[in-house]
């Protein structure tokens, strides 16, 4: 449940609604808004039985909670989160662009990429280094030695850097030198993975499980931020459906439903999605135009010979394209790039 005070209301009847809260072995989230202050209370409810704080000095009302998730919920934050990563950041007034290769193949290839994605607006350089693939013979990454030219390409460029974790192992690794988790879609329920990211003290980016519910995909978020970390950052990319014309289904309408559930920045994926080219164009408008907070995007210098994911990279050209023809949509969401 959560606990709306009363607009202005001293510190001292705050101070003694969290001190009853903890009395009885439950944890307090405070959020400080314009007007008001939210105490959101953690744990089973049940060890308040008896306690009205309807009649607490300085108490507004009590709101119950009827989701397994809390602290990713908007009832417990209803100020939209901004997430900070490195020079950059998350959030409703701003719209992230985040591009790069699907897969990092070589150190030449992905300053190239780093460079170029650049110099059209991009504030993010995504790059994998481990690739989680349906087939065991295709490129798996370069694992630490990809994570070293991701280090270096965003020290060069200043760009923040994002990289897909799959394991503990590799987790362990990134922390060393991204300043950006990404748990994938095939992780989003790899619920020890998730605890770790959360206590790993980087930003993370959530995507969205293959045929995951919307709160599902709040609960694996749920995961993380109980374990200390607030800055999670969603990431819709699709998901399974019968349609086998693009590569996925872009749920759209995943942007407005998180508004109305919960206060974590949401971006969309619009390659992972189409799985085809001339497709991201028209979806990353549209994820504009619907409220997302930025884009991810793949970016190759050669899409026809890269080792993952060609068919759905963006040239460099291309690329530069696109963020000349997003800059009235992002205008028209009142948003800067």
């Amino acid at each position: 449940m959560v606990i709306i005070m009363k607009p202005k209301v001293s510190s001292e009847a705050i101070e003694h609604v969290t001190r009853l809260i903890e009395e009885n072995g439950l944890q307090v989230h405070l959020s400080h808004g314009h007007e008001v202050t939210i105490i959101g209370v953690v744990g089973d409810k049940r060890k308040l039985k008896g306690t009205n704080f309807e009649l607490l000095d300085g108490v507004d009302k009590v709101v119950p909670i009827t989701e397994s998730y809390k602290l990713v919920n908007k009832k417990f934050h209803p100020e939209d989160s901004c997430i900070s990563v490195k020079n950059t950041v998350i959030g409703p007034e701003t719209f992230t662009v985040m591009a790069g290769p699907c897969a990092i193949e070589n150190h030449d290839q992905l300053l190239l990429c780093a460079e170029n994605v650049k110099k059209a607006g991009a504030t993010f350089l995504r790059g994998g280094a481990f690739k989680p693939r349906t087939s065991p013979y295709s490129f798996q990454g370069l694992e630490e030695e990809g994570l070293k030219y991701m280090e270096e390409a965003g020290r060069t460029t200043g760009l923040a850097t994002v990289c897909e974790v799959t394991s503990l192992r590799a987790l362990a690794m990134a922390v060393k030198y991204v300043d950006m988790l990404q748990i994938g879609a095939r992780n989003m329920q790899n619920f020890e993975l998730l605890k770790e990211a959360g206590r790993s003290g980087l930003p993370v980016m959530l995507k969205r499980g293959l045929a995951a519910t919307i709160d599902e995909w709040l609960n694996a978020a749920e995961y993380i931020i109980s374990e200390g970390n607030p800055n999670i950052v969603l990431c819709e990319r699709g998901i399974r459906t019968y349609e086998t014309a693009t590569r996925n289904t872009l749920d759209i309408s995943a942007v407005p439903v998180i508004r109305t559930k919960s206060h974590l920045p949401v971006i969309i994926d619009p390659s992972h999605a189409a799985g085809i080219r001339s497709f991201v164009e028209p979806l990353s408008k549209a994820s504009a135009a619907v409220g997302a907070d930025g884009l991810m995007i793949e970016v190759h210098p050669c899409p026809s010979c890269a080792l993952s994911d060609g068919p759905q990279s963006l040239t460099f050209e291309q690329f530069k394209q696109l963020m000349g023809d997003l800059s009235p949509y992002i205008a028209l969401a009142k948003r800067n790039i």
